[in-house]
């Protein structure tokens, strides 16, 4: 299968990457939202496939000290083929640098992570804008 690969917000069809999150799933993104979180990343990755959006990802990075991967998410017919995989590892490498990478994991997919040589943090801590949410879904604990 072939992928052409992108590290710019130019072309992006940003309804396209709405739906691609929300069936992936990773939440009801509106597309506004998105235009504007990826356009202040400072690294991004999509990929296509015969012009349809199937994985992307961004990076917040300050340019020394730490960088925040974030809204990693693939299509569901493309899972399986490695693409996110792929897309952490270009983001990990285009944040080369950095003292620091750091993500937050949905709950079930730290081991996912853990092969990617991500390691868990014993002192995040986090203010959501819907911690009841958060707290729902198991990404915060009362603890």
């Amino acid at each position: 299968m072939n992928f052409e690969w992108t590290y710019d917000t130019q072309g992006i069809n940003w309804d396209e990457l709405s739906h691609l999150y929300k069936i992936a799933p990773l939440g009801d993104k509106p597309a506004s939202n998105l235009k504007t979180v990826f356009s202040n990343s400072r690294y991004s990755c999509f990929v296509k496939s015969a012009e349809k959006l199937v994985a992307v990802g961004r990076v917040l990075a300050d340019g020394v000290d730490c960088a925040y991967l974030c809204d990693v998410a693939v299509h569901p017919d493309f899972q399986g083929y490695g693409l996110g995989k792929q897309v952490i590892n270009k983001l990990v490498d285009l944040s080369t640098g950095h003292k620091k990478i750091i993500l937050y994991a949905n709950p079930g997919k730290e081991g996912f992570y853990k092969k990617l040589g991500f390691k868990p943090m014993n002192t995040a801590m986090a203010i959501f804008e819907n911690s009841e949410y958060a707290l729902e879904i198991g990404i915060l604990s009362e603890a």
